[in-house]
């Protein structure tokens, strides 16, 4: 797990080593699905505290490198060649998402399929929705029923700290 005050330093290293530090900033967000954010408006760069704490450090430095390249690459160069030629050269090399662990502790909403198997929603589902498990297609025979669990502030609070509930 990486330590918040240490992925701080790094990400005003990489803004200070790539982009102009009088006009970019850094901060933690509360997103608990992604992992990082390039804010062109406001000029800042921002990754998830919560998932920050609980993923590596090598990680999230990826996810800082992620973010400074669609920085330097612009707006309108979304996860095409230019920002993966950008990304490369500053030594990102990961994909254009992450496939890691997401915040499911801190998800309000949990399914369970009729085999069993667990998928979590932090915005009420809008529709029926069947297990990808069990089925490529959507299928009502693997329908997913949907409860609302609430979710402590003593957990938030643990949740951004450490990573865990």
């Amino acid at each position: 797990m990486a330590e918040l005050s240490r992925v701080k330093v790094w990400a005003h290293a990489l803004i200070a080593m790539h982009l102009d530090p009088a006009e970019w900033s850094f901060a933690f967000d509360n997103a608990k699905k992604r992992a990082g954010l390039c804010d062109y408006g406001r000029k800042r760069i921002s990754v998830s505290r919560y998932l920050a704490a609980r993923w590596s450090d090598d990680d999230v430095h990826q996810i800082l490198l992620h973010e400074v390249a669609h920085a330097m690459a612009g707006s309108g160069a979304g996860h095409g060649s230019t920002w993966r030629r950008v990304a490369r050269s500053i030594g990102y090399v990961g994909k254009a998402t992450h496939s890691g662990e997401t915040a499911v502790e801190l998800a309000p909403w949990v399914g369970t399929c009729p085999n069993g198997h667990l998928h979590y929603r932090h915005r009420r589902p809008t529709r029926a929705l069947s297990c990808a498990k069990c089925s490529k297609s959507f299928s009502r025979a693997f329908l997913i029923s949907w409860v609302r669990r609430e979710i402590s502030p003593a957990t938030r609070r643990l949740a951004a700290m450490d990573g865990s509930a």
